[in-house]
């Protein structure tokens, strides 16, 4: 077990790229949903939209530089897309305006789609089988720990000098990522691939073994991501401030960022399993989510987000860590990228569902509605573990 000793300095700027995306989608989306007073109607539809075109832009660009990744390297695709990120940011803090910040999101999604799905794949092959679960973890938590800085630091940073101060420090810390990949990340060596046919393409991605892992990253993605926007504003229409309601996003991210490397080392022992530990997780966000809609008050938000946390945290480490593990190495960058595509349906639908339904009935029915949607997604999680087990029968 000192594999992971040894690995982890080479995969440290992997990381920081996790950290960069992660405190870039949410430290926007929490602030802004911490200022949503209003709570309901309009106000709620406006805030699901601003923080799903981030992951609109994500949702149509992933595969394809996912796919560049196994071409060039992911090491290119990780540098280039965090340059771009932080030319975005910048542009973003010298044009003010809701059009242009809705146009810089978009932006900073479409750069955040060239370095994200690069960096999984270059975790999945630099990470030895039999640690696979622990790298994933770590990178894992340190994405979490971007949620978990994003809210209050954006809450902090916005009351300082507004959003184009924000954007300015984003443009920084992804200046920064990209140099310490340049300089520290080992070139991952770009494998002979395969001829894909486009019925090789529909085949794998309605495969079971495709599909398992990518319907619980979209649910746990998509419970992430409302319930950093959306409990901060629960937050608010019970009285709390705006740094308070910031910090629930916060007790969110950091439960997700303690438990990610301790499932991924459970996992790596053979004492967590996919079919065990997913379904359970999902279940944990579904009832995180139903607390805090039911029960509406600051400490049960509070409690809400800790639980959706613990919930993702234990979920995604082992999802991608056997996703990795089903996908031919060659092809890992397109594989990452392709399933962060349905994460990414998970992150732009979950809020614009809840924005829609509380447009229409109210804060709580939104997230009633997200709740059902995980909790179809821990059933349609369990099926091919059922199906499974009559084949072998």
């Amino acid at each position: 077990m000192l594999i992971g000793r040894t690995r982890l300095p080479s995969l440290a700027p992997l990381y920081a790229a996790g950290f960069v995306t992660a405190f870039g989608a949410h430290a926007v989306a929490s602030t802004a949903g911490a200022e949503s007073t209003g709570g309901t109607g309009a106000v709620l539809l406006r805030l699901g939209m601003l923080v799903a075109v981030y992951d609109l832009a994500e949702v149509f660009l992933k595969p394809l530089f996912g796919a560049l990744a196994d071409r060039v390297g992911p090491k290119r695709v990780v540098v280039w897309g965090l340059l771009a990120f932080s030319v975005v940011s910048v542009i973003g803090a010298l044009v003010p305006g809701s059009i242009a910040l809705v146009l810089v999101r978009f932006g900073q999604g479409a750069a955040a789609a060239a370095f994200s799905p690069a960096a999984s794949a270059a975790v999945g092959r630099l990470a030895s089988p039999e640690a696979r679960g622990r790298y994933f973890g770590r990178y894992g938590s340190w994405k979490s720990l971007g949620y978990a800085a994003g809210p209050v630091l954006g809450a902090a940073l916005a009351g300082l000098g507004g959003l184009a101060l924000l954007q300015a420090v984003l443009g920084v810390l992804a200046v920064i990522a990209a140099t310490w990949v340049l300089l520290r990340c080992p070139a991952v060596e770009v494998l002979p691939r395969r001829r894909v046919t486009v019925l090789d393409t529909v085949r794998r991605a309605t495969s079971w073994s495709f599909a398992q892992p990518v319907v619980v990253l979209a649910a746990t993605a998509g419970a992430l991501v409302a319930a950093v926007a959306f409990l901060p504003a629960g937050a608010s229409r019970a009285g709390a401030g705006l740094v308070a309601a910031a910090s629930v996003a916060t007790a969110l991210a950091l439960a997700s960022s303690i438990v990610q490397p301790i499932a991924g080392r459970l996992m790596d022992q053979g004492r967590l399993t996919f079919r065990t530990a997913t379904p359970l997780a999902l279940l944990c966000c579904t009832a995180g989510v139903l607390l805090a809609a039911l029960a509406p008050s600051f400490a049960t938000i509070l409690i809400a987000a800790v639980l959706v946390g613990l919930g993702v945290g234990s979920a995604t480490p082992i999802a991608f860590a056997t996703l990795a593990a089903r996908s031919d190495p060659a092809e890992l960058g397109r594989t990452m990228g392709s399933a962060e595509l349905g994460r990414e349906l998970g992150d732009a639908g979950a809020p614009t569902l809840v924005g829609v339904v509380a447009n229409a009935s109210g804060f709580a029915g939104g997230l009633i509605a997200l709740s059902i949607a995980l909790a179809a997604a821990t059933i349609t999680a369990v099926l091919p573990a059922v199906a499974g087990r009559k084949q072998t029968a």
